[in-house]
């Protein structure tokens, strides 16, 4: 199934942080963690549009891993894959 993004959205896979703590104690499946605030950028939407009708184009491209809010993007699954909607305006940085 693909998946096209509308005007401003990205598709972002989330990149899950190492399961262990600083001091090198592995976490179980069971333990709360933090929300992932890293991800590949996967699909672009064709940008936002002004109230003039002109295209503004989004910054980032397919396959950029951004930076961006904790609670910003909505998740949901296809199949066993978690994917996160996001809008350009919750992409806090580009990681180079």
């Amino acid at each position: 199934m693909k998946i096209k993004p509308l005007s401003d959205h990205l598709l972002i896979e989330p990149i899950k942080e190492d399961e262990r703590t600083k001091s090198g104690i592995l976490l179980p499946e069971t333990a709360e963690k933090e929300k992932p605030e890293k991800g590949k950028i996967i699909a672009v939407g064709s940008g936002k549009k002004t109230s003039a009708g002109k295209i503004i184009p989004i910054e980032v491209k397919v396959g950029d891993t951004v930076l961006f809010t904790k609670y910003g993007p909505n998740e949901f699954k296809i199949g066993e894959k978690e994917y996160l909607i996001a809008k350009e305006e919750d992409i806090l940085a580009i990681l180079e």
